[in-house]
């Protein structure tokens, strides 16, 4: 019933993306488009507002990207939700559409509760959790590829 947008679920999966299968190095944007299938110019835009929120961090360079800006255990779904959110919003406009006194008193109350309901529930899952969720499911992650114990 209540279904997120396409862009909250692509910034879910890529932060979920570069997450898991970093390894220590930075992950570029295409390999998360080739790995998720979210089209670039949804991703661009997403990790660009990733990174301005303090969740990502961009790595300039040849072999640069993206990597978390905190550890996986204290990023929560409930800030990603928040920073597209935010961005929806202003590309929306945050206009009202006229609504009956039922609507106003009620209705939109009611909503209200309800998405402050969701989002404490999304604020207390971790990208940790969901990565431990995908390595317990047999997702394969790319991460043992790019770990170098050389020294």
């Amino acid at each position: 019933m209540l279904k997120p947008s396409k862009k909250m679920l692509f910034a879910i999966e890529a932060v979920l993306d570069i997450a898991y299968h970093a390894g220590g190095e930075p992950v570029q944007s295409r390999e998360i488009t080739r790995r998720q299938g979210i089209p670039r110019r949804y991703l661009e835009q997403t990790l660009q507002q990733l990174v301005r929120a303090g969740i990502l961090v961009g790595v300039r360079g040849p072999r640069g990207g993206y990597r978390l800006a905190r550890e996986r255990r204290r990023i929560s779904v409930g800030e990603i939700v928040r920073v597209v959110r935010n961005l929806e919003t202003i590309e929306d406009g945050a206009e009202e559409p006229p609504a009956s006194a039922l609507g106003r008193q009620v209705i939109r109350p009611m909503w209200g509760d309800l998405g402050e309901e969701i989002m404490a529930r999304l604020d207390g899952i971790s990208i940790d959790e969901l990565c431990m969720r995908a390595y317990r499911d047999g997702v394969p992650s790319e991460a043992a590829q790019k770990l170098d114990f050389t020294i």
